[in-house]
């Protein structure tokens, strides 16, 4: 599969292990049917880029899960996290949203779907460490203004919809700044309840096995 791949490295880095642009982002050792989907949703144009939906347009839901599950597999090294760039009245707002939400303002924690330690669960829920902040940025941000969909229910679009610009920098800066956690706190099989959209844990996700 190596060779079949490397359109996708020439962007995403050797292996998918990201590059230091921070638009690119790691897709080694992403769960399979997050993956799976995120290429469903180029193709199909609940993403926006075209030289992904160029690349994707022609290729059918089985291979896409072969690619998914190729990158998925890949148990490589992660980089050191980067210094946090930001006050640290903003790095305490980052950090209380991302561990224990906003009630107010009706906001679920990150935690709350992408696991207590950050690091996602079963096949659709991606880990949210290791992720550059310009990246994080631009993808809640490309939510907020409708350039980005996911399959009903579309949490994080009613997430990124509360979120001020403020808060957006805020929890970037937060998550793009925290060490990797350890291997004991790897994706769990499944989150557990209460999910903010429904059965996130217990079923896929939007996925679609061919």
């Amino acid at each position: 599969m190596a060779p079949r791949v490397l359109a996708c490295t020439a962007c995403h880095g050797k292996e998918g292990r990201a590059t230091p642009e921070g638009y690119f982002p790691r897709i080694a050792g992403k769960p399979a049917g997050y993956l799976y989907n995120q290429l469903q949703n180029f193709r199909d144009g609940r993403r926006n880029y075209a030289p992904m939906a160029h690349l994707l347009r022609h290729m059918s839901d089985a291979y896409l899960w072969e690619m998914a599950r190729y990158f998925a597999a890949l148990d490589v090294p992660y980089p050191p996290a980067a210094p946090a760039k930001a006050p640290e009245s903003t790095l305490r707002r980052g950090a209380r949203l991302a561990l224990q939400g906003d009630p107010a303002l009706g906001l679920p924690a990150c935690a709350q779907c992408h696991g207590p330690a950050l690091a996602g669960g079963g096949d659709y829920v991606p880990g949210l460490l290791g992720l550059p902040r310009d990246y994080i940025n631009g993808q809640i941000g490309a939510w907020k203004a409708g350039q980005r969909r996911a399959h009903a229910p579309d949490c994080m679009a009613r997430v990124a919809d509360a979120l001020t610009p403020d808060d957006i920098g805020a929890v970037s800066a937060w998550l793009a700044a925290q060490s990797l956690p350890p291997p004991s706190a790897s994706p769990l099989p499944t989150l557990p309840p209460p999910w903010p959209c429904g059965g996130l844990g217990a079923t896929p996700h939007g996925g679609r096995t061919p």
